[in-house]
């Protein structure tokens, strides 16, 4: 049995076990008693680790990572295969690291189809970093198209205008619910790049399909929240970035794509530590990387490839989100989405829970309830409030279902208590 079928074996027998039975009642018992024995290797346990269970982690980022990997991590952890010490404790020019960083980008280069004229970097400085490195690197006569669609293409804008001109192609908008058909934008013929997110994780608001813009004006593009979760044609693009700490690893690494013509165009005043010529020219080791963080990033990329790589990723991204917009959509209200359905995120779901007055109470009992099993980081963002939801790679469907579940179980709770 291949790994791809073994994992989605393990959904059924997992989502048979813990979940709703098909038609019948919601079992409060059965579901408790599931959500105290979620799935966790024994090897989690013993001495240090107490007897806690791993919790159901909805966290935008920092976010779940596969436990398989975790595994494997905690293997090596004192003796990276039989080298007497481990990857945290390794020289970065050693030839062990060297062989990791190099397999991490061959898993790139193969999950993307990446063109051999595009170059593949592992930075630092996380995506607020690339807010700055994008118009450092590629802002040559000083003015770039940006497309405002919530909170993050917003703040790379804001960084922008340090360097020149910032055009947004559409108005900012008061709220970031959508995106302004096409035929609206004002672009700038002589613009050096357009610049879009495409997918806010502060909002759940995604971009479909890759934006028409004239083919000599270069497409930046910030995926850092649909990083691997599906299939992208990088030939498209001038460059593409994403912070690790959502699908592909932990907090630290910062994952480049860049097109060999963008290389060498970099203003004085950018620090070379973000110059992509020069991070290219030294295989991403121009200063010492996060060595740890792009080991634990080259064995995620590993185990995408082997659960199916960006096929099986996107069909269970759109499994799992659909699980969440059902109960949302087929609520008559208690919950909903403020976002156009045609732009709902397949990885950030916000979502608010009755309406008015009431509205804070049920979401501050909904947290306290989804707390109780080990259901965590369910909190909207500070800025926009209510409930979120993310569905990373690592999240199962098993998962995301008994969330669908809790919250069908809430909202028939709260409706019988009010009728009563």
């Amino acid at each position: 049995m291949s790994d791809l079928a073994r994992r989605h074996e393990d959904e059924k027998v997992f989502t048979a076990y813990f979940a709703r039975p098909r038609g019948g009642a919601f079992n409060r018992k059965m579901y408790s008693n599931a959500c105290q024995e979620a799935p966790l290797s024994p090897t989690f346990g013993g001495p240090g680790n107490g007897d806690k269970k791993r919790v159901l982690n909805f966290s935008p980022g920092p976010a779940k990572i596969p436990e398989e990997v975790l595994l494997q991590a905690q293997k090596e952890l004192l003796n990276y295969r039989g080298q007497g010490l481990g990857v945290m404790e390794m020289s970065h020019r050693s030839k062990e690291f060297e062989e990791i960083i190099a397999g991490a980008e061959k898993s790139v280069r193969d999950l993307l189809h990446v063109p051999d004229n595009y170059k593949v970097l592992f930075l630092q400085g996380g995506g607020a970093g690339q807010f700055a490195s994008v118009p450092l690197n590629l802002m040559q006569s000083g003015s770039a198209d940006y497309l405002v669609s919530g909170s993050w293409s917003a703040a790379a804008a804001k960084e922008a205008e340090k360097y020149g001109n910032v055009s947004l192609v559409v108005p900012k908008p008061s709220k970031f619910v959508t995106i302004p058909d096409q035929s609206t934008w004002k672009l700038n013929d002589k613009a050096d790049y357009f610049y879009y997110c495409g997918n806010e994780t502060v909002h759940g608001v995604e971009f479909q399909g890759v934006p028409d813009i004239p083919s000599h004006i270069p497409i930046v593009a910030d995926i850092s929240s649909s990083l691997m979760s599906q299939n992208v044609d990088v030939g498209k693009y001038g460059l593409l970035f994403g912070g690790a700490q959502k699908n592909i690893g932990p907090a630290g690494v910062t994952l480049v794509v860049v097109r060999d013509d963008l290389l060498g165009h970099a203003r004085k005043e950018c620090p070379s530590v973000w110059d992509y010529k020069v991070q290219s020219a030294n295989t991403s080791l121009y200063n010492t990387p996060p060595c740890f963080n792009v080991y634990i990033t080259a064995l995620i990329l590993q185990w995408i490839q082997k659960n199916g790589g960006l096929d099986a990723m996107e069909a269970l991204s759109r499994q799992k989100s659909g699980l969440i917009y059902d109960v949302i959509d087929k609520s008559n209200g208690f919950y909903s989405s403020p976002v156009d359905r045609k732009y709902r995120s397949r990885m950030n779901i916000p979502f608010r829970i009755g309406t008015g007055e009431e509205q804070d109470q049920l979401e501050t009992e909904f947290l306290a309830e989804a707390k109780k099993h080990r259901m965590l980081q369910l909190k909207g963002h500070r800025s926009v409030g209510g409930m979120r939801a993310s569905l990373y790679n690592a999240v199962t469907v098993a998962e995301t279902q008994l969330l669908a579940d809790l919250m069908k179980e809430f909202q028939d709770r709260k409706t019988d208590s009010q009728e009563n």
